[in-house]
């Protein structure tokens, strides 16, 4: 039938769609979070309709949690009492929402889900088709179930190879970004493909999706196999994309990439770490929806076991969810953070939007594994954010100043 996109779209419609295509399609699962939510209830609302479906819509208390204003309380009572009068169950307060729904299986292999929030695009790394919506149509879907797509043409990444030591998903994805642009995939379906795609573990490839809005992606998504299926418990669905036309493809060698920084004020500010090596940082964070998960966390442990982080730059860590605070608690991570003399906090958002957790300061700068870094993202608009991956963060907490985690041992 065609791409990804098509095909998911053609099988739920029982149609051949194409690019380019106007739809209206039911989705499985729609999402809002503390800052969305309230406004998806107003539209909601105004339409004077029944609750679509209960069991399908999502609650996710993370970018403000706990509340630390009284409006951002208001906000989560907003909440709170539309869901008793509707009787919706998925509310949750335990973490980043598009972890949450991948820890709780809202997101599954050749589904069509639905957030109000960018970020949303992160599920497609289980095969699905994910996207953010504006919190008004977020609201006509709670009533609906359903909504309209343009299905969007196709950039396909093909990475061929392997990813040399020190090099991660999150480097291969700012590597791109450098070569498109921020704006470089505006309203396309985006295909991660290839050796070093294949070989990643389901949190590497939600790492690549999460970040494909940032370069104007409508979605992201990694053709669902044997390692997505595993992570399904085994669900299994056949997507291979047949005879597929592409708006336009992109050719990675893998093996020559370096850790790559994205560098204030732009996301497509993109350089090879060794140009931007001892800059001096004034905080790390480890986290967010792009790198807070487990073996993200697992990467920074390695690095900080034994070492700890400069005394000029503050470390935050704050995994992505209560499920993989847990699992890194039983692996020791949490203790080596801890021990390093890292802040470890509870699962949500945290700094990466400014809102709690600590904010920056004029002048200051920080390196995040989050994925935005344009002016006032972290606090002041005067403070510089650098994106790198954990391993480079973890690493330059150590040293105090941008560090490739392969040199470290050289300034400890």
């Amino acid at each position: 039938m065609g791409t990804l996109t098509e095909e998911i779209f053609s099988r739920r419609l029982g149609r051949t769609v194409h690019a380019g295509d106007t739809v209206v399609a039911g989705v499985d699962v729609a999402m809002a979070h503390d800052v969305t939510g309230p406004l998806a209830i107003e539209a909601f609302r105004q339409l004077g309709s029944p609750l679509w479906d209960a069991t399908r819509i999502v609650f996710n208390f993370d970018h403000v949690m706990p509340a630390n204003t009284v409006a951002a309380a208001e906000l989560h009572r907003v909440i709170r009492e539309f869901c008793v009068e509707y009787s919706i169950t998925n509310l949750f307060a335990e973490g980043i929402c598009h972890q949450v729904m991948v820890d709780r299986g809202m997101a599954r292999p050749g589904g069509i889900v639905v957030g109000a929030d960018s970020h949303s695009t992160t599920y497609g790394g289980l095969g699905c088709f994910a996207t953010g919506l504006g919190s008004t149509d977020i609201g006509v879907v709670f009533a609906t179930g359903k909504t309209w797509f343009r299905i969007p043409e196709t950039v396909r990444i093909d990475v061929r190879g392997a990813l040399p030591e020190s090099v991660y998903a999150k480097d291969l994805a700012l590597n791109v970004i450098r070569h498109l642009g921020s704006d470089g995939a505006d309203y396309c379906a985006v295909e991660w493909t290839g050796e070093a795609v294949r070989a990643m573990s389901v949190d590497e490839r939600l790492t690549l999706c999460n970040l494909s809005t940032d370069f104007g992606a409508k979605t992201g998504l990694v053709e669902p196999d044997e390692v997505t299926f595993r992570h399904a418990d085994g669900e299994d669905v056949d997507l291979h994309p047949v005879r597929p036309e592409y708006a336009r493809t992109l050719v990675i060698d893998a093996g020559a990439l370096r850790p790559q920084i994205a560098v204030h004020p732009a996301i497509d500010n993109v350089h090879d770490i060794d140009e931007v090596a001892g800059t001096p940082l004034d905080e790390v964070f480890i986290g967010s929806c792009t790198n807070g998960r487990l073996t993200d966390l697992a990467l920074a442990a390695a690095i900080l076991s034994g070492r700890n982080v400069h005394p000029r730059t503050r470390t935050i860590v704050v995994p992505a969810s209560r499920g993989v605070y847990l699992d890194a608690l039983a692996a020791g991570y949490i203790e080596i953070f801890a021990r390093a003399g890292a802040l470890v906090l509870n699962p949500g958002c945290g700094p990466c939007l400014g809102r709690q957790h600590g904010v920056v300061g004029p002048g200051e700068r920080v390196l995040s594994t989050s994925n935005r870094n344009y002016p006032g993202r972290m606090g002041s608009p005067d403070a510089q954010i650098f994106l790198a991956s954990p391993a480079v963060a973890a690493a330059s907490a150590v040293a105090g100043a941008i560090t490739d985690p392969a040199h470290l041992e050289a300034v400890s």
